[in-house]
C-alpha cells in the first residue's frame, strides 16, 4: 500500500551531480533533489589525498532503487543509509529507505525516516501521506488519524484521505466522527466503491445494519468483490434472510473456491434447514481449507451433537479449546455431550463457566435449568428459569427493533 517515494522521484536523479560545487540546496518534494555542496571542503589537502574516494552518491541511490524494486529491500535500507549518511538532506534516499523498512517491518523506523524526510520538505503531501499508512500498518491508528486529519483539511475532497481517515476512527471507536465525515462525501460520489465500502461498514458498526448492508452489497455487486459478497452474506444470515445469504456466500465461492467463511455460511443455512448432513459437509469443507477455523469447527461440533456423533462433536470442540482455552461456545458443546452421557456434574461445572464468561447467552442458561432440576436442586433451577425468562424478553424486544437472530452461533 504504501507508494515507493522514490518513484515519483526518479526525474528528479540529478541527485548527485551539484556534489563536486555549488551551495546546499534543501530538498523540495520532487522538484529539488539537490545534494548540498561537497562538506569536506575544510579538510586539510594533505588528508584528501591519501583518503579513499568517497562512494559515489548517484550509484548508491541507483544501487538502493534496484534493490528495491527487486525485491532485496534488506540491501536497498544498508544502500539508503550508506546514502543518508553522507547525504542526510535527500528527501528521495529517507522516504525510500522508509519505504523499504515498511516492507521489512521496521515501522518504527521507517516512521523515524519520513519525520526526517519531513524536516528537509516540510508540509510534503505524498511524505505524510506515507507517513499515515505507516502508522496504520503499525497499528497506531491514533497516529495515522493525525496525519490524515491533517490532509483532510487541507484537501477534503479527497476520497482516499477521507477513507482511511474513517477507518482509523473505527478502529478507535469513533463511529459518530466517522459517518460525520463520510455521509457528506457520498451524494457527490455515489459511484465511488471504496466510499461506499467505507460508508456502509461505518453503518453497521453505529447498528444501522441495512443501510450499511445497501452499501456493502453495492460493493459486491459492481466491483465483484469477494471481501464485500461475504460479509454482505454474513450480515443476511444474521438478518436470517437465507436466500439472499446464500446467493452471496455462492457468489463469494465463484470469485474465490478457497474463501472458508462462504462454506460457514451454507453450512448454518442448513443447520436452519434441520439438514445437519449438509451442514457437516459444508463445514468439513471450510475445514479442508482452515483447519483452524474456530467458528467452523464449533459448527461442525454442535452440528455432529445433533446428529448425536458424540465421539467426533467431542474431539471438534476440544480441538477447538485446544485453539482457545476459553472458548464458551467449545464448553458449551461439551457440556451437552456430559448432559447427554449423563455425566452431570461435568455438565454443571462447564455450563457454570460458560455463565459466568457470558451471561447474557440463553442456550447455556436453558441447559442449566435441566440440570439443576435433574440433581434436586429446585431453587437453583428456578432462579435459572427467570433468567431465562428475562433474556427471552429481551431477545424478543430486540429481534422486533432489529429483525435480526442468530440462535445457533456459538460463540467462540
Amino acid at each position: 500500500m504504501l507508494r515507493t517515494t522514490g518513484r515519483a522521484l526518479r526525474g528528479c536523479l540529478a541527485l548527485a551531480l551539484a556534489l563536486l560545487g555549488g551551495s546546499a540546496q534543501r530538498a523540495r518534494g520532487c522538484t529539488a533533489l539537490g545534494l548540498g555542496g561537497h562538506r569536506a571542503a575544510g579538510v586539510a589537502q594533505s588528508a584528501s589525498q591519501t583518503a579513499p574516494p568517497a562512494p559515489n552518491p548517484q550509484e548508491l541511490f541507483e544501487q538502493a532503487r534496484k534493490a528495491q524494486e527487486s525485491g532485496d529491500n534488506a540491501l536497498a535500507v544498508r544502500k539508503y543509509l550508506q546514502l543518508v549518511g553522507l547525504h542526510p538532506e535527500v528527501v528521495a534516499a529517507h522516504a525510500n529507505l522508509a519505504a523499504a523498512l515498511v516492507a521489512l517491518g521496521r515501522y518504527d523506523d521507517a516512521i523515524l525516516q519520513y519525520h526526517i524526510a519531513l524536516v528537509e520538505a516540510p508540509g510534503d503531501p505524498a511524505l505524510r501521506l506515507n507517513l499515515g499508512l505507516t502508522y496504520y500498518k503499525k497499528g497506531d491508528f491514533a497516529g495515522a488519524a493525525a496525519q490524515f486529519a491533517s490532509l483532510n483539511r487541507e484537501q477534503p475532497g479527497d476520497i482516499r484521505v477521507a477513507t482511511l481517515l474513517s477507518d482509523c476512527e473505527l478502529q478507535l471507536g469513533l463511529v459518530g466522527q466517522a459517518l460525520a465525515l463520510l455521509e457528506p462525501l457520498e451524494k457527490a460520489h455515489a459511484d465511488n466503491l471504496a466510499l461506499e465500502w467505507a460508508l456502509g461498514t461505518a453503518l453497521i458498526r453505529a447498528g444501522q445494519t441495512k443501510e450499511g448492508l445497501e452499501r456493502v452489497q453495492k460493493v459486491a455487486d459492481l466491483g465483484h468483490n469477494a471481501d464485500a459478497y461475504q460479509l454482505a452474506a454474513d450480515l443476511y444470515l444474521g438478518l436470517t434472510y437465507f436466500g439472499k445469504a446464500r446467493r452471496d456466500a455462492e457468489a463469494v465461492i465463484r470469485l474465490n473456491p478457497k474463501m472458508p467463511k462462504a462454506y460457514v455460511v451454507l453450512g448454518m443455512i442448513d443447520d436452519y434447514a434441520g439438514d445437519e448432513k449438509g451442514a457437516v459437509e459444508e463445514y468439513e469443507k471450510a475445514l479442508q481449507l482452515d483447519p483452524k477455523d474456530l467458528q467452523a469447527k464449533l459448527q461442525l461440533a454442535n452440528a455432529l451433537f445433533t446428529e448425536r456423533k458424540l465421539d467426533e462433536a467431542e474431539r471438534q470442540a476440544n480441538g477447538v479449546l485446544a485453539l482457545a482455552p476459553n472458548s464458551v461456545g467449545a464448553l458449551y458443546v461439551l457440556a451437552q455431550i456430559e448432559r447427554v452421557q449423563g455425566n452431570l456434574s461435568a455438565a454443571l461445572e462447564n455450563l457454570q463457566t460458560v455463565e459466568r464468561q457470558d451471561p447474557k447467552w440463553l442456550e447455556p442458561h436453558v441447559a442449566l435449568v435441566t440440570i439443576y432440576y435433574r440433581l434436586n436442586r429446585p431453587a437453583d433451577g428456578a432462579r435459572e428459569r427467570d433468567i431465562v425468562d428475562q433474556l427471552r424478553a429481551q431477545e424478543r424486544r430486540r429481534r422486533d427493533q432489529t429483525h435480526v437472530i442468530s440462535p445457533q452461533v456459538h460463540p467462540q
